[in-house]
C-alpha cells in the first residue's frame, strides 16, 4: 500500500438518518464554513453527515465522530486505499464510516477511539497531520 497524507480536521461531526422522504436541509448546503458536510438518499433513508452542532432536527443522531481526510486528489485507478485503511483501523479494534469523494476518501472514527486511530495509521507509515 502506498503511503498516504491523512488530515485530522477540525471539530466533532455527526451522522444522521432521516427519512426517506425527509427534504434535504438547504442550510447544511450553503457556502461557508470548510467542513464537509455529505447527503446520501436512499430508498431507506436520508443520510447525513456534518459538523456536530449543525444536526437537522427529527432526526436520528450518532454523535462524536472525528474526520480524517486523505490526501488528494486520487485517481479512480488506485485501489485498495479503503480498504487497507480500514484493515489497519479494525486491527487497531477502531470503527468507522466511510465516504468517498470525486478527488479523495474520508473516514470518521469515534472521537473515544481517535488516539488509537492516529497511532494506526502512523504504524502503517501514513503521515497524519492533526489541525493546528
Amino acid at each position: 500500500m502506498k503511503h498516504l497524507t491523512i488530515d485530522l480536521r477540525p471539530g466533532p461531526y455527526s451522522v444522521v438518518r432521516l427519512p426517506a422522504d425527509a427534504a434535504v436541509p438547504a442550510e447544511l448546503l450553503e457556502p461557508g464554513e470548510p467542513a464537509l458536510v455529505s447527503v446520501t438518499r436512499t430508498p431507506d433513508e436520508l443520510s447525513l453527515i456534518c459538523p456536530a452542532g449543525r444536526e437537522p432536527e427529527g432526526g436520528t443522531v450518532e454523535e462524536g465522530w472525528r474526520l480524517f481526510t486523505v490526501r488528494g486528489p486520487l485517481e479512480f485507478t488506485l485501489t485498495g486505499i479503503i480498504s487497507a485503511l480500514a484493515s489497519e483501523l479494525a486491527a487497531a479494534g477502531v470503527a468507522l464510516f466511510s465516504l468517498s469523494t470525486f478527488d479523495t476518501d474520508h473516514i470518521l472514527v469515534p472521537s473515544d477511539d481517535l488516539d488509537r486511530a492516529v497511532a494506526a495509521f502512523r504504524e502503517a507509515g501514513h503521515e497524519v497531520l492533526l489541525p493546528a
